[in-house]
C-alpha cells in the first residue's frame, strides 16, 4: 500500500523527471495575496508569476503545498470531524506551467501519472470539461481514449476558473474516481452528484484568457496551467479507503489520540478523535509558520481551531492536556516532508500546553453555564444570542464552538441575537472611550479600529508582504485617495512593518502598488494597542482605498535595529550578573545606529565594570547560539526566570525571547518578555561596544552602546583618530600612551618654570613699582597672561616687600578677560576695604561685584582691554 509520503514523493518525482522545478511549499500565511487569510491552494505562491508581475528561473514547476481552510470565505471548520473529506489542513499536489506547455501536455501528464505511475484503472475514471471547451474534450478522447459518455460537459461557472473580477481566467477539467455502484451518488452534473460514489481527485485549470471589464475577454499571449490534487483524497483511493480519516497519516494521529485518552478510535468518540487529528495538523503547521494564538486575525482563527479540538479532548475525558502529547506523532508522520515541524517542536508543544491548560478552566465553567441554559430550553429550542455572547465575552467561547457543542444536541444558536449583543458591546465601548478626553484625532483611530480590527503583523517572519489599503488618513481625517506629494497615514490589513513599542523604533521602508504608486514610509506607529499606522509621503502615483499594495521594510535598517535590540537583552543580563540583581531596566531605545539602556543602580558604573560587562556580552555573541521565541502567560514566563521589560503592557500571552547558553542546559543566558524583533542567532549581532555611561536621575544610570555595523564603524573612527595622532607625534600607534605621558610631564615642568619666571618678573619691580596716593603706598600692576590662579600668591609676595604696608592691585588678562585681586595691609583695612576696591575695579572693566575679605578680595570683568582702567579705578578710590 502506498503511504501518503510515498504518494507525495511519486508525484513530485514524476514531474521532476519531466522538466519541472520542485518548489518547496510556501508558508501558510500568504505573502503575495492580502485577500487571503491562509494559503488555500497550490497556485497562491505563483499568483504574481501568472499575472506577469514576477519572474522565476523556471517556466514549469511542481509542489506539495500545505493549505488551511478555516476562516473567511474558505472555511471548512464546522464540518470537520463529521464528514469523510472536510479538513482544516490538507496538502495540495500540483503542477504548473507559466506560458510553457498547455492543455495537451497537461492532460497527457495527468493521465500518464494516474494510470501508469499510480496504476488506477482507467475504466473507473471520468472527466468533466467546461461546456464550451471542445479542445479539452477532444484531447481527452485522443490521449486517454475516453468515450463521450465519460467526458461530461459542465455549463456552470464550477468549471470556469477566475483569479478575480479581472485578470487571468480559463476553463477547468476535473478528474473523478468512481467508487462503484455500492456507494450512493451520481456523476457530476447529475441530480445525485452530491453523493460519495464519484469523487473529484484532480482539477486542471487552463489559464487561457484575460478577463477585462464586464463583457470583455481576450486570449492570453502565453496560456498557462494550474492543477491541484488533494493528497488526502487521493491517498484514500490508492489505499482502498472511502474515508480520508482512514488514510495512514490521519489514522496514525487518531490512534495516537486514542492511546493517550484510552478511548475507542471507532466508538462513540470517533468524531472527537477526527477533530483532534485534523486540528492538530492545522494548529502545528500554522505555529511552525509563525502564527500564534491571539484574539485578532489569523491568531484568533488558530485559537478557535485549538479550542475546538480541546473541547473534544475534554469531552473524551482527557485529564491532562492532550494536544501537546500528540506533537511527536505528527512529526513522525510529516516531519521529513516538512522539516519546519521539527524546528518548531518546542514552540508547538509549549503553546498547545499553555492554551489547553488555560482553556480547560474556562471550558468547565462555560460548559456548566451552557448546560444550565439548555436545561431551560424545550426540545430542539434555539439558544438565545445573548447567552452565546456571554459565553464568548466571559469564557472565550467563539460562536462556532457553542454551535458545535449544541450540534450534538440537535440545537442551533440565534446568530442575529449574538450579533446584536456584539454591536451593543461596541456601542458601550465607544461611549466609554468618548469620555476619556482624548484629542479629536484619537476618535479617528478609534473609528478605524472598530471598522478594520487589528492589523496583522507579519514582521517576525518576513520583511516584505502584500497588503490591502484599509484606510488613508491625511490632515487628521480619513480620505478615499491621496495623490503624489501628500503626507499620509496608511493602515493595511497586514504588514511586515514593526510599529514603535517596547523601546524599539518603528520601521521605515516603501509601499508600492499599481500604476507606479510609491509611498516612502518614514515611521510606523501603533494606535489603540494593535492598529499599525504607516506614516509617510506619496512619492508617485495615487493611493486608493481597497488597493492591493506591497509593503517592503528597509532591510538594512531593520537588521541594525534587531542587532541593537538583541544586544540590549544580553547587556541586561550581564549587568545583573556583575553589578547585582537589583539592576532593572528603567527605559530603553533600540535604534538602527545605537542603543540606550537605563538601569536602576545607585552609583556610576566604573570603567573597569563596563569593560568586564562588554567582554561578557561579546563572548555571548561569539557563542552564536540560537535565539528562540515561545508563547507563555506573563506569570509562567516570570516564574521561569524571564524578565519583564519596563513600560511594556502585556496581555494574556507574551512572547518569551531566550538567547545565549545558560549555566545549565535547562535555562538560557537571557530570558525576557519582549514583543520586538530579534536576530536569529547571537552571532548575527556581530559586536557590541559601550560608548557612554552617565546619570539620568537619582538611582538611575544610562548606558549607551553601539552594536553590529555601528560598532564596527565606531571602532574604525577610533582607529582613524589614533592613526592621525600617531602621525602628528611621529610614533607608532602602540607607543602613543608613553609618548603622550612624556609630553604631559614636559608640559607640567615647563608650566612650573614659566610660573616661577612670571612670579619673579611680577615681584621684581622694587621701589620703582610703588606709587604714593595721598600718603598710601600702591603697587598696581597689569601682569598680562599670568594665570589668574597665581594672582593671590603674587599679591601676598608683593605686599610683604612693601615696607610699612600698603595696597596691592593686580590684574591678569589671560583667556581674554580681566581677573582682579586687591590686597590691603592690616594697618589700612580700617580705611580701605579690599572688597570695595575690587568691586570698583570690576565695574571699570565691565564686570559686576567682587568678594573676599577686607584684606584680600578678587573680582573680574569680561573685557581684557579695560585692564588698565580697572587699576585706575583703584587709584581713584584711594585718592577719594
Amino acid at each position: 500500500m502506498a503511504s501518503s509520503n510515498d504518494i507525495r514523493a511519486t508525484f513530485l518525482d514524476y514531474f521532476a523527471r519531466n522538466g519541472h522545478a520542485v518548489v518547496d511549499s510556501s508558508p501558510l500565511v500568504p505573502r503575495n495575496d492580502p485577500t487571503l487569510l491562509f494559503t488555500n491552494s497550490g497556485m497562491v505562491q505563483f499568483k504574481n508569476v501568472f499575472t506577469g508581475q514576477e519572474r522565476r528561473p523556471y517556466s514549469r514547476a511542481t509542489t506539495a503545498q500545505k493549505c488551511v481552510r478555516a476562516g473567511g470565505k474558505h472555511n471548512d471548520l464546522d464540518n470537520v470531524g463529521y464528514t469523510a473529506r472536510h479538513h482544516t489542513f490538507f496538502e495540495m499536489l500540483g503542477n504548473f506551467s507559466f506560458g510553457d506547455y498547455f492543455k495537451e501536455e497537461a492532460i497527457a501528464h495527468a493521465w500518464t501519472l494516474i494510470t501508469k505511475d499510480f496504476a488506477l484503472p482507467p475504466e473507473r475514471l471520468l472527466v468533466t470539461v467546461y461546456s464550451e471547451d471542445e479542445d479539452a474534450a477532444a484531447l481527452w478522447r485522443k490521449i486517454a481514449g475516453l468515450p463521450d459518455s465519460r467526458i461530461i460537459r459542465i455549463p456552470t461557472t464550477d468549471n470556469f476558473w477566475r483569479m478575480g473580477d479581472t485578470g487571468p481566467c480559463g476553463p477547468c477539467s476535473e478528474i473523478f474516481f468512481d467508487h462503484g455502484p455500492s456507494i450512493p451518488g451520481g456523476p457530476p452534473g447529475s441530480p445525485d452528484e452530491d453523493g460519495d460514489r464519484f469523487i473529484e481527485i484532480w482539477n486542471l485549470v487552463f489559464m487561457q484568457y484575460e478577463e477585462g471589464p464586464p463583457g470583455t475577454r481576450a486570449p492570453l499571449p502565453r496560456p498557462s496551467i494550474d492543477t491541484g490534487m488533494g493528497l488526502e483524497r487521493f491517498a484514500a483511493i490508492l489505499q482502498g479507503k472511502h474515508d480520508n480519516y482512514d488514510t495512514d497519516t490521519l489514522r496514525a494521529l487518531i490512534l495516537a489520540s486514542a492511546e493517550v485518552t484510552g478511548r475507542d478510535p471507532d466508538g462513540a468518540d470517533k468524531t472527537s478523535h477526527r477533530v483532534v487529528a485534523d486540528h492538530l495538523r492545522s494548529s502545528c503547521f500554522l505555529m511552525a509558520d509563525g502564527v500564534l494564538p491571539s484574539n485578532e486575525g489569523r491568531g484568533y482563527v488558530l485559537r478557535r481551531i485549538m479550542r475546538r479540538a480541546m473541547r473534544h479532548a475534554h469531552q473524551m475525558g482527557a485529564v491532562e492536556p492532550l494536544m501537546p502529547r500528540l506533537v511527536p506523532a505528527l512529526i513522525r508522520q510529516m516531519g521529513q516532508a516538512y522539516p519546519e515541524l521539527g524546528r518548531a517542536q518546542a514552540l508547538m508543544t509549549e503553546t498547545l500546553g499553555l492554551e489547553e491548560t488555560r482553556f480547560r478552566s474556562l471550558l468547565e465553567r462555560g460548559l456548566h453555564l451552557l448546560a444550565d441554559e439548555t436545561d431551560k430550553l424545550g426540545e430542539n429550542e434555539t439558544l438565545s444570542g445573548a447567552v452565546a455572547f456571554r459565553l464568548y465575552d466571559t469564557f472565550g467561547f467563539p460562536l462556532d464552538l457553542t454551535q458545535d457543542a449544541l450540534r450534538e444536541q440537535g440545537r442551533t444558536v440565534d446568530v442575529s441575537g449574538f450579533e446584536a449583543a456584539m454591536t451593543e458591546q461596541r456601542t458601550r465601548a465607544r461611549a466609554a472611550w468618548a469620555g476619556t478626553g482624548d484629542a479629536a484625532t484619537g476618535r479617528v483611530w478609534f473609528d478605524l479600529k472598530e471598522a478594520l480590527g487589528a492589523t496583522e503583523f507579519l514582521g517576525y517572519a518576513t520583511e516584505s508582504a502584500e497588503g490591502e489599503v484599509g484606510a488613508i488618513v491625511a490632515d487628521g481625517a480619513p480620505v478615499d485617495r491621496a495623490a503624489a506629494g501628500m503626507e499620509v497615514a496608511i493602515i493595511l490589513n497586514q504588514t511586515p512593518f514593526y510599529a514603535e513599542s517596547g523601546g524599539q523604533v518603528g520601521d521605515q521602508g516603501v509601499i508600492t502598488g499599481p500604476d507606479g504608486l510609491r509611498i516612502v514610509i518614514t515611521d510606523t506607529q501603533k494606535k489603540l494597542g494593535d492598529l499599525f499606522i504607516h506614516l509617510g509621503t506619496v512619492e508617485a502615483g495615487e493611493v486608493r482605498l481597497g488597493q492591493p499594495v506591497r509593503a517592503v521594510v528597509d532591510h538594512t535598517r531593520r537588521g541594525a535595529i534587531r542587532a541593537h535590540h538583541s544586544a540590549t537583552h544580553l547587556l541586561h543580563e550581564a549587568l545583573r550578573r556583575h553589578l547585582g540583581t537589583h539592576v532593572a531596566q528603567k527605559g530603553s531605545l533600540n535604534a538602527p545606529d545605537r542603543l540606550r539602556f537605563d538601569i536602576s543602580h545607585p552609583k556610576p558604573v566604573t570603567a573597569e565594570e563596563l569593560a568586564v560587562v562588554e567582554a561578557e556580552v561579546n563572548a555571548r555573541i561569539r557563542e552564536n547560539s540560537a535565539v528562540t521565541t515561545r508563547l507563555m502567560t506573563p506569570d509562567a514566563a516570570v516564574a521561569e526566570g524571564a524578565m519583564a521589560l519596563f513600560g511594556e503592557k502585556y496581555g494574556d500571552e507574551v512572547r518569551v525571547v531566550a538567547m545565549g547558553d545558560g549555566d545549565d542546559a535547562r535555562r538560557a543566558y537571557s530570558i525576557e518578555l519582549c514583543g520586538g524583533t530579534h536576530v536569529a542567532r547571537t552571532g548575527d549581532i556581530g559586536l557590541i561596544r559601550l560608548i557612554g555611561e552617565s546619570g539620568v536621575s537619582a538611582g538611575v544610570r544610562r548606558l549607551e552602546a553601539v552594536a553590529g555595523a555601528a560598532a564596527f564603524d565606531s571602532l574604525r573612527e577610533t582607529e582613524k583618530t589614533l592613526e592621525a595622532a600617531a602621525a602628528v607625534l611621529k610614533v607608532p600607534a602602540s607607543e602613543l600612551p608613553a609618548r603622550i605621558s612624556a609630553l604631559l610631564e614636559d608640559r607640567k615642568r615647563l608650566e612650573r618654570q614659566l610660573s616661577e619666571a612670571q612670579k619673579k618678573l611680577a615681584t621684581g619691580g622694587g621701589a620703582a613699582a610703588i606709587e604714593d596716593i595721598g600718603g598710601v603706598k600702591l603697587s598696581a600692576r597689569n601682569l598680562g597672561d599670568v594665570p589668574p590662579r597665581d594672582l593671590k600668591s603674587l599679591a601676598d609676595a608683593i605686599g610683604k616687600q612693601m615696607e610699612g604696608g600698603g595696597v596691592v592691585a593686580l590684574v591678569s588678562t589671560a583667556e581674554g578677560k580681566v581677573s582682579i585681586v586687591v590686597g590691603v595691609s592690616p594697618d589700612l583695612t580700617a580705611r580701605f576695604s579690599a572688597v570695595d576696591l575690587a568691586r570698583a575695579a570690576s565695574a571699570a572693566a565691565g564686570g559686576k561685584g567682587g568678594g573676599g575679605r577686607p584684606d584680600l578680595a578678587q573680582s573680574g570683568g569680561p573685557d581684557a582691554s579695560q585692564a588698565d582702567a580697572a587699576l585706575d579705578a583703584v587709584r581713584t578710590a584711594l585718592a577719594a
